[in-house]
C-alpha cells in the first residue's frame, strides 16, 4: 500500500492551508491524512488507488453511501441544472420542511441554515431571545459546533473557553455539567435556574465517544427544564434521521424537546443545518419575530433536493432495516472479539452507529455472562455496566493515544477507514454489505 500521491498533496496543502486541512479533525491522522479521489458504495479510493471500507461516511451525512440511488441523483441533478441559487424562496424548501414536520414529533416549524454549527448557534440565540435569559447548560465533552457559546470546558463553577479567541465573559454564560449526572443538573438549576435559557444536549454523546443515556435521564432533563421555564434543546445533528429512523432519536427515547437542531443527513451530503421546534418559539426568528437569523445560502435548492430525495428514499425503501441490521452485526461481532481479546474495552453504539472505546478497566473474561449482546446500553444488569463510560470524562480517560497512534494505522493497513480519533462516531450506510462487516471484523481481530 503506497501513499506517494497523498504525501505530495499534503505537502502542497501545507503551503496554502493552515495545517494542510479545512477542518481540524482531518489532520488527526499522523503523519498526514490520505486524500480521497472518489467513493464507491461503502468504500473510498484514495489518490494512490488504495481502496478502504469507509465507516466514516463523511462524519455521518452519507446515509445512502457514496453511490446515490438513481432517483436521488436525478432529483439533485435536476435542481443543479436549473440554476445554482436565486436569493428568493423555492418550492423544494417547502417540500422538505413539510416532510420533516410530518415525521419528527416535536417539530411544528423549521428554519434551514447551512451547517450544524449555524443551527446550534441560532438555537442558542433563539433560546436566549425567547426566554430573556442568558445562561446555557451543556454537557461536558458534548459538541455543538465551532461556536463561542459551547466551546467551553471546565464545570459550572469555573467554565473557561476551550479555544483561543473566545472572551472569558462569553464562557461565564455557559454551564458545563457531566452527561448522565442528575445531581449535577439539579444543583446548577438550584443555583442559576432563573437565568438558564436552555439545556443543550445530544440525545447520545456522539463526538466524545458514543455515550448512551442512563434510563430516565432525558425524561429528568425534560422535567427540570419545564419546572424552571427553560427550553430543552436536542442537538440531533448526528442522530437526526439516523437513530430512531425518520422520527429521530427523540422518538426512540420518547422525549419531546422544545427545539431540535439538525445537520448532516437532512442535507443528503450537502452543506446544511436546521432548527425545528414548537411554532411559538420558532416564530421568534426574523422576520416573524425579533431574533435575527439570515443566510445567503440558507434553503439552497440543491441541498434541499438532496435532503428531500434522501429522506423520501429512506421512507420508501428498506434503508433503516438494512443499516441497523448491519450495525447490529458489527456491534455483536465486536462484542465477541473484545470479550476474547480485550475484555477491558467497551463496544458502544446503536442503530447504525458503532465504536470500540479503549477503556482501561473492565470485567474479567470469566465475568461476562449476560453482557449487553451488541454494545453498552447502560443496563445495570450487564456485567460491564460499572465500567461502561457514563460521560465524556470516562471516554477521555481511555487509551486514546493507543487508538490513534497504533490501532487506527493497523486498521488502515488492512483496508478499513475508521474515524480519525477515539472520539468521533463511525457509521453504517446503505452502500455497505455484509462482506464489508465480515472483512472489518477480521481486521479488528488482527489489530486488537
Amino acid at each position: 500500500m503506497t501513499d506517494d500521491n497523498s504525501r505530495a498533496l499534503y505537502d502542497r496543502a501545507l503551503s496554502v492551508m493552515p495545517g494542510g486541512v479545512n477542518s481540524a479533525v482531518r489532520a488527526a491522522i499522523e503523519p498526514y491524512p490520505f486524500f480521497v479521489q472518489k467513493g464507491d458504495r461503502g468504500h473510498v479510493i484514495d489518490a494512490d488507488g488504495n481502496r478502504y471500507i469507509d465507516w466514516v461516511m463523511g462524519l455521518g451525512p452519507l446515509l445512502l453511501g457514496h453511490n446515490l440511488p438513481e432517483s436521488v441523483q436525478a432529483g439533485i441533478q435536476q435542481k443543479a441544472s436549473e440554476g445554482p441559487m436565486y436569493g428568493t424562496p423555492t418550492e423544494i424548501e417547502v417540500d422538505l420542511a413539510e416532510f420533516v414536520v410530518r415525521h419528527v414529533p416535536s417539530v411544528e416549524k423549521i428554519r434551514f441554515v447551512n451547517s450544524g454549527t449555524e443551527a446550534t448557534t441560532s438555537a442558542v440565540r433563539l433560546a436566549r431571545g425567547y426566554t430573556g435569559r442568558n445562561k446555557i447548560v451543556v454537557m461536558q465533552g458534548g459538541y455543538h459546533g465551532a461556536q463561542e457559546s459551547t466551546l467551553v470546558e471546565g464545570d459550572a463553577e469555573s467554565p473557561t473557553p476551550s479555544s483561543a479567541g473566545i472572551p472569558q465573559a462569553f464562557a461565564e454564560h455557559t454551564l458545563p455539567v457531566p452527561f448522565n449526572d442528575e445531581d449535577a443538573m439539579r444543583e446548577v438549576f438550584e443555583k442559576h435556574g432563573e437565568d438558564i435559557a436552555a439545556v443543550l444536549t445530544e440525545p447520545i454523546l456522539g463526538n466524545h465517544g458514543i455515550v448512551y443515556p442512563e434510563d430516565g435521564y432525558h425524561e429528568f432533563v425534560r422535567e427540570i427544564t419545564t419546572e424552571y421555564g427553560a427550553l430543552h434543546i436536542f442537538d440531533e445533528v448526528i442522530t437526526g434521521f439516523r437513530v430512531g429512523g425518520l422520527g429521530c432519536a427523540q422518538s426512540e427515547f420518547g422525549v419531546t424537546p422544545d427545539l431540535t437542531t439538525f445537520g448532516k443527513i437532512i442535507g443528503g451530503g450537502f452543506p446544511v443545518g436546521a432548527i425545528g421546534g414548537r411554532a411559538e418559539i420558532i416564530e421568534h426568528f426574523t422576520p416573524a419575530g425579533d431574533v435575527f437569523q439570515a443566510g445567503t445560502f440558507s434553503g439552497h435548492p440543491v441541498t434541499m433536493a438532496a435532503g428531500l430525495e434522501t429522506l423520501q428514499f429512506a421512507a420508501e425503501n428498506d434503508v433503516y432495516a438494512h443499516v441497523n441490521d448491519l450495525g447490529e452485526q458489527l456491534r455483536s461481532g465486536l462484542t465477541d472479539i473484545v470479550a476474547d481479546q480485550a475484555p477491558s474495552y467497551t463496544v458502544t453504539g446503536t442503530d447504525s452507529m458503532f465504536k470500540v472505546i479503549f477503556t482501561r478497566e473492565g470485567p474479567g473474561r470469566d465475568e461476562l455472562d449476560g453482557q449487553c449482546p451488541a454494545g453498552s446500553r447502560q443496563d445495570p444488569d450487564c456485567p460491564r455496566y460499572e465500567f461502561s463510560p457514563k460521560d465524556a470524562g470516562d471516554v477521555k480517560a481511555a487509551e486514546s493515544d493507543r487508538w490513534r497512534r497504533i490501532f487506527w494505522g493497523q486498521m488502515k493497513e488492512q483496508g478499513v477507514f475508521l474515524s480519525q480519533n477515539q472520539f468521533e462516531c463511525q457509521f453504517v450506510s446503505y452502500g455497505h454489505i455484509e462482506a464489508d462487516v465480515e472483512d472489518t471484523l477480521e481486521a479488528y481481530k488482527d489489530a486488537l
